[in-house]
């Protein structure tokens, strides 16, 4: 029996649904008593119960208040969240949440920066087509995964968070109108933010070396900062100097053609007036 159970390991989401089905037992509590009390529906309280769902981390924030538990829930979330990660982002998402510095060169709106309706049409392909395909549950995963990265713009310290958008970014949108107007009102808010600089770079920018990638430099505390450049469904790591010094010096580049933060804010606040207009 011992033999047949060596090398097993309990899933982050199996240990996360079984403890929120043993505090609501040790509460007295019925999943339609949970229900009523909390305001979720009792299917969705199930789902997470069996692991069949991964919530957002609202979600486990209002448990963990609700059973007095802490921060048991919220940590492990982010245990369990890990699983929904591709292999090719979980280094990356691992230095992204620990990094001290980031900058950014983005062809479309960033996770970090995206609403949380944004992010579920984007992820459902826009049409809808994939939610329709029968896989609601993996983009509501990977929704809510986006929504929990955004939590390190709100740590202390906070990184430094430097984002240059090419133009393309912000003039293709999404086809719901109000999603897409949120969107944008969202990026100006996110401007305000005193460790978050947002940068335009205009079509009359003209040719760059970044036009064909998403670039990521990130710093740590102490050690040598990495890149990190997708393009195409593929994302690569690189940590060799000279090749983070080359993605460096192209991103300095592109920051000196762009508008300066206070020019980028007003250009997306005109986009968004054209666009209730």
């Amino acid at each position: 029996m011992g033999e047949s159970n060596e090398g097993e390991r309990e899933s982050g989401r199996a240990a996360l649904g079984r403890t929120l089905k043993l505090l609501r037992e040790k509460a007295g509590k019925s999943l339609g008593q949970l229900a009523d009390d909390t305001g979720y529906d009792k299917s969705y309280l199930s789902r997470l119960e069996s692991g069949v769902r991964l919530s957002k981390m609202t979600v486990m924030e209002d448990l963990d208040s609700y059973h007095g538990s802490g921060d048991l829930l919220v940590r492990l979330w982010r245990d369990a969240r890990k699983e929904v990660v591709k292999d090719k982002y979980k280094k990356f998402m691992e230095l992204e949440a620990t990094a001290r510095v980031m900058w950014m060169f983005q062809l479309r709106v960033p996770g970090l920066l995206q609403t949380e309706d944004y992010a579920r049409a984007v992820l459902s392909g826009l049409s809808g087509a994939r939610t329709t395909a029968g896989n609601g549950e993996e983009v509501e995963e990977q929704v809510a995964l986006r929504m929990g990265r955004q939590e390190l713009l709100y740590r202390e310290p906070a990184p430094i968070v430097r984002v240059i958008l090419d133009e393309g970014a912000l003039r293709r949108p999404v086809p719901h109108a109000k999603v897409w107007a949120d969107q944008l009102s969202h990026l100006v808010k996110a401007a305000e933010l005193p460790s978050v600089a947002i940068q335009v770079l205009p079509f009359a920018a003209g040719v760059h070396d970044l036009m064909d990638s998403h670039l990521w430099l990130l710093w740590q505390r102490v050690g040598e900062p990495v890149a990190y450049v997708e393009g195409n469904g593929i994302g690569e790591l690189f940590d060799d100097p000279d090749r983070v010094l080359a993605f460096r010096l192209s991103y300095d580049l592109v920051r000196e053609a762009a508008l300066t933060p206070a020019e980028s804010t007003a250009f997306i606040k005109r986009l968004l007036e054209e666009h209730r207009s």
